[in-house]
């Protein structure tokens, strides 16, 4: 890959290129960067630029040979660890070798996408992946053999904080101490859910989320769109690349998630005294609950990020709010006021321990009957704000 098809991010990309240009290379590095942001292409490029002798900040001018094998990311000496699971494909003992083929097809399809397109793609997103201790036994095996090509060996471990503590502490000691030329390359949204001895071992790079310009720039370039319209929305992506593509498409879970939302909200307005509007709630919580757990907790990631926008909105933050509902009979305005400082932290609260039991595989559907409740309390608690103030 090209760094300059890796969108923005130029300090990191100059940082990293004169890094390898030096013969200052860190042996393991941390690329911690929100969804879309482009961790993931990083990576790539910069695997490319050390093992291909590039030179000059591009992917060009080195090894041609080598250069042509990223085409396909086949290159012998880089490997890849990412979180996996059972499938009809892989019965048991799943590791990252046996869905090498999947994984090809997300990097050239999807480079900027997330957990939950891998897991689509992999047809396993009812069920919780993640990087277990066969997978360490795997990165142990492989980066003991001599390199192919004599220089470098590069291993990518996306979304490192899928981890378990198993596989974590086999790779300790390997990360701290690797075989000579051998570098780690962890990649991770949360970089708090990667243990500290695993951390403290890395060098960190932070990526910030994309700006606007640079979303809307791509988006007319690699879509051929109206600059007015890519700039809408790259404006609704909000620093996120993966979401604007989905947004070119329609093909965005949040279309989806943002019925489930309007229905639960208008449910939950109406059972306070209700009955038939709980039986609504439950009979929500079973559709919701029979969907896999992966798209469960991405739901409630949106229901928190909408609360966080409708409270900006009330707050009169109006620059900050980049979400437009796509519902024509629910408007973010009228919401809004229903959210404001007597709720919103408790409201917070509820849905993130919500994903907590969901991730530990609690029963779904009491969970989110017991959140939707719950919400119908929070919903009508009146702000304790000074008129005027909201």
């Amino acid at each position: 890959m090209l760094f300059s098809e890796v969108l923005g991010q130029k300090h990191i990309k100059s940082h990293l290129t004169t890094s390898v240009d030096n013969g200052r290379i860190a042996h393991a590095q941390l690329f911690v960067g929100p969804e879309g942001s482009g961790t993931l292409p990083m990576a790539l490029a910069y695997a490319q630029y050390m093992l291909c002798k590039n030179r000059n900040g591009e992917n060009t001018g080195g090894n041609e040979a080598c250069n042509l094998k990223f085409k396909n990311y086949s290159h012998p000496d880089l490997h890849f660890a990412f979180p996996v699971t059972t499938s009809d494909k892989v019965k048991s003992k799943p590791v990252s070798n046996f869905y090498l083929e999947e994984w090809r097809q997300l990097l050239d399809q999807q480079p900027y996408g997330n957990l939950f397109d891998w897991y689509r793609l992999l047809g396993t997103d009812n069920k919780q992946g993640q990087i277990g201790v066969d997978e360490a036994f795997e990165i142990v095996k492989s980066l003991s053999l001599k390199s192919y090509e004599g220089g470098y060996k590069v291993m990518i471990i996306w979304m490192a904080e899928k981890m378990n503590t198993a596989c974590a502490n086999k790779l300790l000691k390997l990360i701290e101490e690797p075989p000579e030329q051998t570098i780690f390359i962890l990649i991770a949204e949360d970089e708090e859910q990667i243990i500290n001895t695993i951390r403290s071992r890395c060098q960190v790079l932070h990526f910030p989320p994309l700006a606007e310009d640079v979303i809307s720039e791509a988006l007319v370039r690699n879509y051929h769109i109206e600059a007015s319209i890519a700039s809408k929305i790259a404006h609704q992506a909000d620093g996120n690349y993966n979401k604007a593509c989905d947004l070119i498409y329609q093909d965005s879970e949040d279309i989806q998630f943002e019925k489930w939302f309007v229905f639960w909200i208008r449910s939950a307005f109406k059972a306070k005294g209700n009955k038939g509007a709980i039986h609504d709630l439950i009979s929500w919580s079973e559709e919701i609950a029979k969907t896999g757990r992966e798209t469960q907790k991405k739901f409630l990631g949106f229901c928190l990020s909408y609360f966080r926008q409708a409270l900006l909105l009330n707050y009169k933050a109006e620059e900050l709010v980049y979400l437009e509902p796509k519902s024509e009979d629910f408007k973010l305005e009228k919401f809004a006021p229903f959210i404001h400082e007597a709720n919103i932290m408790d409201i917070s609260q509820e849905l993130q321990d919500a994903i907590y039991h969901i991730e530990r595989n609690g029963n779904s559907k009491i969970i989110l009957t017991d959140l939707s409740i719950k919400l119908t309390r929070l919903l009508h608690k009146k702000s304790q704000a000074k008129p005027g103030l909201n």
